[in-house]
């Protein structure tokens, strides 16, 4: 998909370099001052070879006094100015510079809040993280000291040709010979050092995916003896970053030598015509050291601006991934209706749904009305579009045809906050923030909510009684993704946060299937408690959880196959039938006793 974006939507150099600078723009009077910097830096460039003609000829050749005094007053006060400028420079470029890349990740990160589910579906989460931690931070010196490099060493490098064509407009045009041969190396190698700048990027998002699913994954990595399995593939990860690396090296380190061998014939031709003039009286020995010393400047500034282009072509590549992200389409919401406190009467009408690359459909002309205040189960094999079913409801994804509809309105016209604020969620995988039990608790739009709601929330939800043996009640951190507590109390602060939303509609992912007994018998009388009064859709993997449901709807490959309660649908000895028999079978064979040695 990245490839086909780029393939589409790739911009020219100069089209992510105008873009970038807009980054920029709001710190324009900072960058104004770097640019001044670097302006003074670049005029004192020529002053040295400047400084250098009345020197030598004043003080060699002519004795006079009064050079001999003031010149190294000047000098010193030359250095003053620059290191000054230098510093001003400096500063200023590098706090624009990190500005930049503050504003870009924030606005990335704003981006990935608002991308829609489809988008994370297709995209490792290793990638998205390095291109905010990675790919960004080269940013930097494309927008900001690649320009002081380009800027100081152009303005350096007119200041010194001109004072070379000031002393001897001849040796300086013979110079000039050199440049378009310069230029031709620059060009060619720029192709080769974006190619694989772009290439190490990819493969810094590669390494980073496979490195979080080692640490995320270690439990299992250790149980199954995934180590050397796990080293071999990071191994090749960071072998293919070393490969892409060592070819941006090779293009930039054969960039230098070659100008500068094309520099060193260009000297070597001048000092050969120079001694030429010299014996013909048309140079002075102060206008011949000062024309050397300026071409020698000369090196440094076009040894720079030549070895900027790795820098540069590494920034716009990255600069590539970074605009791939931020122009990503948002999470559609295009309706306009509000809706305060819904009802909860959700209706399906001939809903069809597929994913991107599916061949069937997950769910085929589903027609269904759930009535305020009622809990329907959702059951199946594995496959049969249960959790995608209950996924249209908050609009993760879109229906491929028919509609739904809550209270009545069409779940496309409402706003989207209007939607979800009629929504809580509570799944068998709890999301929980590396933050205080009570911040958990009162997530979201629910920040702020008082001390006294939040209590209650976890007393209904059976939580407080292990809230209060916490090191810090309900100020204590619970670790990444509840690291701290166990599965249960994991659960119950899921419940909590639902129960204090508040919201009319509730959607269940088997809340009790990977929990213990005790726990279980907490999280079962928490939910029976927030599902109490609103209209409920569980996803169902334990039959035996929702025996109480007002409906249970059977779904096969994508199709309602039985709609009835518990009792009705085991007297039809149907799909549900066999399930439920099924799940008997092995809970009563996972309890009988072992048979006698």
């Amino acid at each position: 998909m990245l490839g086909t974006y780029l393939n589409n939507t790739r911009m020219t150099s100069t089209e992510l370099y105008l873009r970038l600078l807009k980054y920029v723009a709001p710190y324009r009077r900072v960058f104004a001052l770097a640019l001044l910097g670097m302006m003074i830096v670049a005029a004192t460039e020529p002053a040295l070879p400047a400084v250098l003609k009345p020197l030598l000829d004043g003080t060699f050749v002519k004795k006079d006094e009064a050079i001999m005094h003031w010149i190294p007053l000047v000098i010193v006060g030359l250095f003053v100015v620059r290191g000054l400028a230098e510093y001003m420079a400096q500063y200023s470029i590098t706090w624009v510079g990190n500005k930049v890349v503050m504003d870009l990740r924030n606005t990335m990160f704003d981006k990935l809040l608002q991308l829609p589910t489809r988008y994370y579906d297709n995209h490792p989460t290793g990638n998205l993280i390095s291109k905010l931690t990675f790919d960004v931070g080269q940013v930097t010196a494309a927008a900001t000291t690649v320009l002081t490099v380009i800027f100081k060493d152009t303005l350096s490098i007119i200041g010194l040709l001109a004072w070379m064509l000031w002393l001897n407009w001849k040796l300086t045009l013979l110079a000039l010979v050199m440049t378009p041969i310069i230029v031709g190396v620059v060009r060619l190698i720029s192709v080769r050092l974006r190619r694989s700048s772009r290439d190490a990027q990819r493969a810094m998002g590669d390494i980073t995916q496979v490195l979080g699913e080692a640490i995320d994954g270690h439990k299992v990595v250790k149980l199954f003896g995934g180590q050397q399995y796990e080293a071999g593939r990071f191994g090749e990860q960071i072998n293919r970053v070393r490969r892409f690396i060592m070819k941006q090296t090779t293009a930039a380190a054969a960039s230098v030598p070659i100008v500068q061998f094309v520099a060193a014939l260009a000297l070597a031709s001048i000092i050969y015509f120079a001694t030429q003039q010299s014996n013909a009286d048309q140079i002075t020995i102060g206008g011949f050291i000062s024309f050397i010393t300026a071409m020698l400047m000369l090196t440094a500034p076009l040894k720079r601006i030549t070895s900027v282009n790795e820098p540069l072509q590494r920034g716009l590549a990255a600069a590539e991934s970074v605009f791939e992200l931020i122009d990503q389409p948002s999470e559609s919401d295009l309706g306009a209706a509000m809706i305060a406190r819904a009802r909860g009467e959700i209706r399906f009408e001939d809903v069809s749904f597929t994913y991107d690359d599916a061949e069937r459909l997950a769910l085929d002309h589903i027609n269904l009305t759930v009535a305020p205040g009622e809990t329907v189960a959702l059951v199946g094999a594995s496959g049969s579009g249960k959790t995608t079913l209950a996924n249209l409801v908050p609009r993760f994804y879109h229906p491929t045809l028919g509609r739904i509809t809550l209270d009545g309105h069409d779940l496309e016209d409402l706003k989207l906050a209007s939607l979800r604020a009629n929504i809580a969620l509570v799944s068998q995988d709890v999301v929980l923030f590396n933050d205080t039990v009570a911040a958990n608790i009162a997530y979201g739009v629910m920040n702020g909510a008082a001390e006294a709601d939040i209590i209650a929330a976890a007393e209904a939800a059976h939580a407080m009684e292990f809230i209060r043996r916490l090191p810090r009640g309900l100020q204590t951190l619970v670790g990444e993704n509840g690291a701290k507590l166990s599965g249960g109390q994991r659960q119950r602060l899921a419940i909590a946060r639902a129960l204090l939303k508040n919201a009319p509609v509730l959607i269940l992912d088997e809340a009790t299937s990977a929990l213990d007994s005790e726990s279980e018998r907490h999280v079962q009388a928490a939910l029976e408690t927030l599902m109490r009064g609103r209209t409920t859709i569980v996803i169902a993997h334990r039959l035996s959880t929702i025996e109480k449901a007002d409906r249970i709807v059977v779904l096969d490959k994508g199709r309602i196959a039985e709609i009835g309660s518990h009792r009705e649908l085991l007297e039809r000895s149907g799909i549900y039938a066999k399930l439920y028999r099924i799940q008997f079978e092995i809970g009563a064979q996972s309890i009988a006793p072992s048979p006698p040695r």
